[in-house]
């Protein structure tokens, strides 16, 4: 097994993040080992499922 050291100077002046879901990973830099993990927490304190979605202007065509 070879051991690396890598010591670096990171300098982010501006960072655009387009989405993030579940299952993504930001890396910035150097780390040995990366363990994907997913979490999902009900911080609203939701009891039962959303209402179903309307289309956007609430009206009828026609």
């Amino acid at each position: 097994m070879v051991n690396f050291y890598i010591q670096q100077t990171i300098n982010i002046h501006l960072i655009k993040i387009g989405s993030i879901s579940n299952s993504s990973v930001l890396q910035i830099g150097s780390a040995g080992v990366i363990k994907p993990a997913s979490h999902l927490f009900n911080t609203g304190g939701f009891t039962k499922a959303a209402p179903a979605a309307t289309k956007p202007g609430g009206g009828t065509r026609g």
